[in-house]
C-alpha cells in the first residue's frame, strides 16, 4: 500500500510542475505577444502620421507654385519650403521626421501670412482650394499626432512596468518619442490691426 501511496503522490508532483509549466510558458508567450501586439499598433499609428505628413509635403509645391506667381520678391521662403520638403524625404528616423515635419509647419504659416499681403492672390480661386486641403490636412495631421501619442504613451507606460520591461527586452524594444509641440508654440501670438 505504501508503494501505491508514493506512486499516487509522485504522479500528483509530477501533475503540479506540469501545470505549472504550461502556466508559466502560456504567460511567457502571453507577454511577448502582448508587446509585439503594442508595438504594432505604434507602428501603425506613425504610419498614419506619415500619411497625412506626406499629403502635406505633396499639397506644398502647388501652394507655393501659385504663391510664387504673385509673391516674387519671397524667394527665402521658397528655398526654404524646398530645402525642408527635401528633409523631409531624407529623414530616416521618427526624431529626423518630427523635427522635419515641425520646420514645414512654421513655414507654411509664413507662406501663409505672405498670401495676406496680396490680396488679388487671396482671392484666387486655386489659392483658396488649396488652402482649404491643407487647412484639412493640418486637421487630420493632429488628429494622427494625438493617436500616435496615445499608442506611444500606452507602449511607453507597459515597458516600464516590471513584466512589461521584461519582455521588451526580450524583442529588443525601447521608448518611444513623442509628437510634441514646439517650445515656441506656448507663446502667445501677437495680433496687430
Amino acid at each position: 500500500m505504501k508503494k501505491g501511496k508514493i506512486g499516487l503522490g509522485l504522479l500528483v508532483a509530477v501533475l503540479i510542475v506540469v501545470f505549472l509549466v504550461i502556466i508559466g510558458t502560456g504567460w511567457y508567450i502571453s507577454g511577448v505577444n502582448r508587446v509585439v501586439r503594442m508595438d504594432e499598433t505604434v507602428k501603425g499609428a506613425w504610419s498614419q502620421v506619415e500619411t497625412v505628413l506626406q499629403r502635406r509635403v505633396d499639397l506644398i509645391p502647388n501652394l507655393v507654385s501659385t504663391v510664387k506667381g504673385y509673391a516674387t520678391h519671397e524667394k527665402g521662403l521658397f528655398t526654404e519650403i524646398t530645402k525642408l520638403r527635401s528633409q523631409w524625404g531624407a529623414a530616416g528616423t521618427k526624431k529626423e521626421k518630427i523635427a522635419a515635419a515641425r520646420g514645414l509647419e512654421g513655414t507654411i504659416s509664413k507662406l501663409l501670412l505672405v498670401a495676406e499681403n496680396y490680396p488679388n492672390l487671396k482671392a484666387n480661386e486655386n489659392f483658396l482650394t488649396l488652402q482649404a486641403q491643407l487647412e484639412g490636412t493640418e486637421n487630420r495631421i493632429a488628429v494622427e499626432r494625438m493617436r500616435y501619442n496615445q499608442t506611444a504613451r500606452d507602449f511607453n507606460a507597459y515597458i516600464r512596468t516590471v513584466f512589461g520591461s521584461f519582455f521588451a527586452k526580450k524583442r529588443n524594444l525601447v521608448s518611444l518619442p513623442y509628437f510634441e509641440a514646439e517650445k515656441k508654440a506656448t507663446a502667445v501670438p501677437e495680433v496687430k490691426f
